[in-house]
């Protein structure tokens, strides 16, 4: 196959005119071209009135060797890479002990699935419940203000990135493709088939649920267990060399080899391996606020008398803000038509996220407005920054009217430093409910100070940014992990052999795409030991 990139045709183009541009490109007839598929369709709109789509193509011709030494050189056409996974290894036939996996989010899940398809039958050990009924539980708790603290937007089957907006986009680099697999693995739990293809592919909350009970099947099919309800309480470890852990109920299990894809929120978890002397350090993350506006005016600023076609679908926006102060303001985890949720997994404490469903097609647009900080604003040893984000997280509970309702101000009141009295056009989505207030206190006064700099700012960047009566709603502190468990080139803990740091709780990524593809190089680095081991 041939790769060829970057043809452009107009937004509203039919098909033919990419099979077009396609004989113009390689100077080819329509007798020579035998079939084609998209491996990828962006799109410019730098231009809003004249929004361009831009395809990256595998095309089979009649003269593929021929085309590919006329356009040797060219950046645009290639050779189109192997794009087939291809497993490290196969168990061996006497395994001797199952590797176990510690929590069942992105990073877990493909772990699992990989081990399990090269015949290691892992355990899975999840603290939460399967995702229908974890479903119900966090729901629960946005109607009713009942939490349950393991078993919530944080913890349980699927992991945080459930409850998002099920963006499948990474920067991070992947010459291997792993991305490639992953997609492949969501297509066949029944994700549309446009992620492996779009450039910013996203699933939304409610297919994502029946997409991991799928997967779930499949692991098990394979030979690997899960279990739920299953909270790791302590690991044990004899002369470097992790062997095995112990279960809240009280049951210890043994292996050799333990993956850590706890989460950003596993604090308890993070304070065992802590006092297990595990090493881990401090990490720089964010806090903010979420903000909201109507996506009708997102999608105006963005695409122009093109906001609503059906290929662009709702508009997204991706800002950041260097301030006088020194620090960094920046877009984080947007969701198009979608809303703002409550995401805490402790009690008296508040915390905000943002969820979309597939269609995108709810009254606002959100996403999170925050400030970058490092260990040296919340010095002391490494936990230090989940005492941070506590201590951000009790004063909005407290500022919120101590029941779970988060404290929200107009963007107009905050630039002003006004309290807000009552709200104007933008409805707030945050269920429970939100209660109108001041938010100067709610973070350090360098992050107020910056945010009140960075959304004027960002508002000449996408017009009605900074209008009256956007809503802010607080607090956002989970980011991601306040901690980093290090690990060595092997992917194993740098002073516990064994142990296998993991996905966004270990520091390693950042949204649903990084820690599936860290969870397919834990499982690659797991295979590799335990045939090593006996070879």
């Amino acid at each position: 196959m041939i790769r060829v990139s970057n043809i452009k045709l107009p937004l509203d183009h039919d098909e033919q005119a990419l099979v077009s541009a396609i004989l113009t490109c390689l100077e080819i007839t329509s007798e020579q071209l035998i079939a084609y598929e998209i491996r990828r369709r962006g799109y410019d709109a730098r231009k809003k009135n004249s929004i361009t789509l831009i395809y990256t193509l595998d095309i089979e011709t009649r003269i593929n060797d021929q085309l590919l030494e006329k356009f040797s050189g060219s950046q645009s056409i290639r050779v189109a890479p192997d794009m087939e996974y291809k497993f490290v290894a196969q168990a061996p036939a006497d395994l001797q002990q199952r590797p176990v996996i510690i929590g069942f989010g992105p990073c877990g899940l493909l772990a699992g699935l990989v081990l399990a398809q090269m015949g290691y039958k892992p355990l899975i050990l999840e603290r939460g419940k399967e995702v229908r009924q974890r479903t119900k539980d966090t729901f629960g708790f946005w109607r009713e203000k009942k939490l349950n603290t393991e078993s919530n937007v944080q913890f349980g089957e699927g992991g945080a990135g459930t409850f998002s907006d099920g963006k499948l986009s990474t920067q991070i680099k992947d010459p291997k493709l792993y991305g490639r697999k992953v997609l492949s693995e969501f297509v066949e739990a029944g994700a549309p088939e446009e992620i492996m293809y779009v450039s910013k592919p996203h699933i939304g909350t409610f297919r994502l649920v029946s997409m991991v009970e799928k997967m779930r099947a499949k692991i098990i099919a394979l030979g690997g267990e899960v279990r739920f309800g299953s909270r790791v309480d302590d690991i044990h470890v004899e002369e470097g060399q992790v062997t095995g852990i112990s279960l809240a109920n009280g049951e210890t299990i043994r292996s050799r080899h333990i993956v850590l894809a706890i989460g950003h929120s596993a604090r308890d978890t993070f304070q065992m391996l802590y006092d297990k002397n595990v090493h881990m350090e401090a990490k720089p993350f964010s806090v903010g606020f979420r903000i909201e506006h109507e996506q009708s005016l997102i999608d105006k600023a963005q695409f122009g008398k093109n906001a609503g076609h059906p290929i662009l679908g709702s508009a997204d926006y991706k800002l950041v803000h260097h301030c006088k102060n020194g620090r960094s303001v920046y877009s984080f985890c947007m969701c198009p038509g979608g809303t703002v949720v409550a995401a805490t997994s402790e009690e008296q404490r508040v915390v905000t996220n943002g969820m979309s469903q597939y269609s995108r097609q709810e009254r606002n647009a959100n996403s999170a407005i925050v400030v970058g900080i490092d260990p040296s604003d919340y010095p002391g040893n490494p936990l230090a920054g989940v005492e941070f984000q506590r201590q951000l997280e009790s004063k909005a509970y407290l500022m919120g009217g101590e029941n779970y309702d988060a404290p929200a101000q107009k963007v107009g009141d905050f630039l002003k430093g006004d309290r807000s009295e009552k709200l104007g056009s933008v409805i707030p989505s945050f269920k429970p409910g939100i209660k109108l207030t001041n938010l100067s206190d709610a973070l350090p006064d360098f992050c107020i100070e910056a945010i009140r700099e960075a959304i004027p700012a960002f508002n000449k960047k996408i017009k009605g940014f900074a209008k009256d009566d956007a809503l802010l709603t607080g607090v956002e502190t989970r980011t991601s992990s306040p901690v980093v468990i290090k690990r060595g080139g092997d992917l194993q803990s740098v002073n516990t052999q064994g142990l296998y740091p993991a996905g966004e709780g270990a520091g390693y990524a950042g949204g649903i795409m990084s820690a599936a593809i860290d969870g397919i190089k834990i499982a690659e680095a797991i295979a590799l030991s335990i045939n090593g081991d006996r070879g």
